[in-house]
């Protein structure tokens, strides 16, 4: 960032500054005043003699440059005494930051005018769009659907009788700002050989924190203040649901993790019970935000569901937010086989009843030969992008090339948010408040991304 973070508007600094050194001045005047000149005419006297015996004659010259070198030598003593000030403090409040004091302050400052972001999904579509959102904003907010009913979550759930914890943890760890080391400890599973074997230390701990506070929701706050968490993160129900789906030949599947088992063509998802309520926090979030995104991740199990929650499928379509979809980059066995970008976009507009998206965001960048072999294995396919069929509903698409480069074909953080973030600068969701430095601020922070996602490709 460097000394150009000076510059930058909305800091809150130069301000300070500026009136620091109006308050030194005043001190100069004032103290010149009461000392009655008498002390600043001994000095130009004495400035006045040292010129007469070194050049023979008197002259102003000498008595100009004594008072510039004091202006240089006095301005420069108050920004050092200044900047060491500020570094003593950071130093004591701050010990292990490694960040510079500017970067730090200018971070902060514009995350948090950044624009307000409501994402709808779950799995881990959902926590690797949330990696790159928290560099765009700390306006954020995570609406997580909680139809999770296998593996750790589930157990908690039946045993404990709390809404599944996964999803919500998996979010929290894409926003926490010590990602790295937030990720290895919530992200832990004991072995086997432990009465613990096969939970989430994670799962565990929301599980706790929600006891302790009394409910999920404070659990949930209480966690993101624990790991210093750059947004929101938000159950769409605090109900017991049960993902229930109708195939095309009339049978039904209950449950969300045996749904993808039945390998059958989904007709239509619902939730038992049906009039379940959507979390008051959830509705807020979606109707107060700039932008709403859905995806990327499992279109029946994870992104519609939150659709079939009272008060959540009516917030989104009266929304006034840009609703923007971001389709999956492979079709996923059991449950979209054949998928196309258009057959995703058909599948949330059925369920919500309307056409209510405004842009698509598809992946246009060729899988890799090795990739594709892979996946072929498993039945799984890259999602077409179908831009001309998309758009004949009246939905812009927005291609761009989103894969990692590992050997696993999934969306990149940093590239979803670039995608992302110039979109909504595009659109001038700033309005009036939209200025080159917040442009700037952009590019330093998809940089950064780039830089700690490069060993994900």
């Amino acid at each position: 960032m460097g000394w150009i973070s000076w510059l930058c508007p909305g800091m809150n600094l130069k301000r300070w500054l500026l009136l620091f050194t109006v308050g030194v001045l005043c001190c100069a005047l004032g103290l010149a005043l009461f000392f009655n000149y008498q002390f600043m005419g001994y000095v130009e006297e004495l400035m006045f003699r040292m010129t007469y015996l070194t050049t023979g004659k008197y002259s102003n010259t000498v008595s100009m440059l004594g008072g510039f070198l004091f202006l240089c030598v006095g301005g420069f003593v108050m920004v050092y005494a200044t900047r060491r000030v500020i570094r003593s403090v950071v130093e004591a409040v701050l010990p292990d930051n490694n960040s510079s004091l500017m970067e730090k302050i200018f971070t902060q400052r514009k995350l948090g005018r950044g624009p307000a972001i409501t994402v709808i999904g779950g799995g881990t579509g959902l926590s690797t769009l949330l990696r790159g959102m928290k560099y765009i904003t700390s306006n954020c907010n995570a609406v997580v659907t909680v139809a999770d009913d296998g593996g750790s979550s589930g157990r908690l759930r039946k045993e404990m009788g709390i809404i599944p914890p996964g999803d919500l943890r998996n979010c929290l760890v894409a926003l926490a700002d010590r990602e790295p080391l937030m990720e290895r400890i919530m992200q832990f599973r004991f072995n086997d050989g432990s009465p613990l074997a096969g939970h989430n230390f994670g799962n565990l701990f929301i599980a706790a924190m929600a006891e302790a506070e009394g409910s999920m929701e404070a659990g949930l706050a209480a966690t993101s203040q624990i790991l210093n968490v750059r947004g929101n993160v938000i159950p769409s129900t605090l109900s017991d649901i049960r993902l229930k789906a109708e195939m095309t030949d009339g049978t039904f599947i209950e449950g969300e993790s045996e749904i993808p088992k039945a390998h059958k063509r989904i007709r239509r998802v619902s939730v038992e019970p049906a009039d379940v309520q959507a979390t008051d926090s959830a509705v807020e979030a979606i109707m107060k935000a700039d932008v709403l995104i859905l995806g990327p991740g499992s279109l029946y199990t994870s992104v519609i569901p939150n659709l079939m929650v009272d008060g959540i499928r009516e917030a989104v379509l009266r929304s006034d937010a840009v609703k923007i979809y971001v389709c999956n980059v492979m079709t996923q066995p059991g449950e979209t086989d054949g998928y196309g970008a258009f057959e995703h976009v058909q599948a949330l507009i059925t369920h919500a009843g309307a056409q209510f998206l405004d842009y698509v965001i598809v992946n246009d960048q060729n899988v890799t030969e090795t990739q594709l072999a892979q996946y072929q294995l498993k039945g799984s396919i890259p999602v077409t992008p179908d831009i001309k069929k998309i758009e004949r509903l009246g939905i812009k698409v927005v291609p761009k090339s989103l894969i990692s480069n590992k050997d696993l074909v999934r969306h990149n953080p940093q590239k979803l948010a670039q995608a992302v973030i110039s979109l909504i600068y595009r659109l001038r969701l700033f309005g009036k408040g939209f200025r080159f430095f917040d442009y700037f601020f952009m590019r330093q922070s998809m940089r950064k991304l780039k830089n700690k996602s490069s060993a994900e490709g």
